[in-house]
């Protein structure tokens, strides 16, 4: 197999995808440009029909089994987001029939999504606590029936299709030079496709940034020891990126980089990074949808002056984790702090306390922990304000005033039990 086969594949499945949608906008974001003084473009997979760029690789994997001849007219896939909604998308195109196993916690709002975009040529079995759980159903049901498995990312003919994401920006640039891509990773799929394209085309390729979830860190950990690793857990906030191992055919491709052109995004940040773009833009993100911008924070310094493009991989979000969001930020930001009071249980106590609290402090959780204390009682207590340079002062207060407390703003286990 040749350089310019892959190539050439890629324009097939790009030109084939013209059928379900034009190329999604590659837009110059002047707020980004702005901030970080370069040139910073947002390649808007958001905008597909179904929200995300999944869409492309099961759509072309569809395609190409389809053209083969295959023998079946049925088709399967194991997903609880993106990779569900694409693969509904293209079986109601082609009039095939297909299954989406999904595990039996997914939110409504995804299996409905599921559900539009697939009609009468899906069907929607929920099965299992988690994702190995249902695509371990999937493969059997496979096996048991003759239905094609469409992959999430770890397939030629899926990193194909997301390849066309990269096709369609050099298109779009028209010759214009691009110094720098920056693009999120999961499984893989799109990141791998991408850089594979770049590389092969005529000319100098850009340089290259990955970002992933910093409770997911498959791709990184990887080229840290050399080889495939599968995370022994992962935080699954940033559900469309949070994979325990990137995949084996994205790996081979993406192996040749540096643990450090991988950036982490933490959790808290990226959130913060979606308030922002809702607030200031009007764009609508999911968290996985967010890493590429999140990702300009820790490469302010290499972004300067130059022309990038930030791939935008997806926007489904549920309005219901938006408190969710806000919660994360704040607290990232240092605008909200969670304290464990010893408070004295004396007429006058919680008086003497609250007179400790500054213009610009705001209770946002006060609970009694142990109500049957005789002479101190603990308190859960959340506190909001303005300005993270607030604090130091009212622990000082606290301190001065002798009341002992026990900051679990960060002690996740703590939070966890009691936030």
């Amino acid at each position: 197999m040749t350089e310019t086969d892959f190539t050439a594949r890629v324009a097939a499945a790009e030109e084939a995808l013209r059928d379900l949608f034009p190329a999604t906008p590659l837009q110059l974001n002047e707020h980004l440009s702005k901030k970080y003084g370069a040139r910073i473009f947002l390649k808007r997979e958001d905008l597909t029909p179904v929200r995300s760029y999944k869409i492309r690789g099961a759509f072309n994997f569809m395609r190409k089994t389809m053209a083969a001849g295959s023998a079946s007219s049925k088709f399967c896939c194991a997903s609880a987001g993106n990779h569900a909604q694409g693969f509904a998308f293209a079986c109601k195109h082609f009039g095939v029939k297909g299954r989406v196993f999904m595990p039996v916690t997914t939110p409504q709002q995804k299996i409905e999504k599921t559900r539009v975009f697939g009609g009468a040529a899906i069907e929607i079995e929920l099965t299992g606590d988690f994702f190995d759980d249902c695509y371990a159903a999937a493969k059997t049901y496979s096996l048991a029936e003759g239905a094609e498995f469409v992959p999430p990312f770890d397939h030629e003919d899926i990193v194909e299709g997301q390849a066309s994401v990269a096709r369609e920006i050099r298109e779009q640039l028209a010759g214009e030079t691009l110094d720098l891509v920056v693009m999120p990773v999961g499984g893989g799929g799109l990141a791998s496709g991408m850089t594979r394209f770049f590389a092969e085309e005529p000319g100098s390729p850009p340089a290259f940034k990955f970002v992933e979830p910093l409770g997911a860190p498959s791709l990184r950990t990887s080229l840290e020891n050399g080889e495939l690793t599968r995370m022994p857990q992962v935080d699954g906030f940033v559900d469309g990126a949070a994979v325990a191992q990137i995949g084996t055919i994205p790996f081979e491709a993406l192996r040749r980089f540096r643990p450090d052109d991988v950036v982490l995004a933490p959790e808290g940040r990226l959130c913060n990074t979606m308030l922002e773009m809702l607030n200031l833009e009007g764009i609508v993100l999911e968290p996985a949808g967010a890493l590429a911008i999140d990702a300009l924070e820790s490469l302010k310094d290499e972004v300067h002056g130059k022309t990038v493009v930030l791939v935008v991989s997806g926007g489904n979000f549920d309005f219901e984790r938006l408190p969710d969001v806000k919660e994360r930020a704040l607290r990232f930001t240092g605008l909200k702090k969670y304290f464990i009071l010893r408070l004295a249980q004396r007429p006058g106590a919680l008086k003497d306390f609250l007179n400790l609290l500054g213009p610009d402090d705001d209770i946002a959780r006060f609970e009694y922990l142990k109500k049957s204390a005789r002479d101190f009682g603990s308190i859960l207590l959340g506190i909001e304000t303005r300005d993270p340079a607030n604090f130091p002062a009212l622990l000082a207060r606290f301190e001065a005033g002798g009341i002992r407390y026990q900051d679990i703003t960060e002690d996740q286990i703590v939070a966890d039990l009691l936030i």
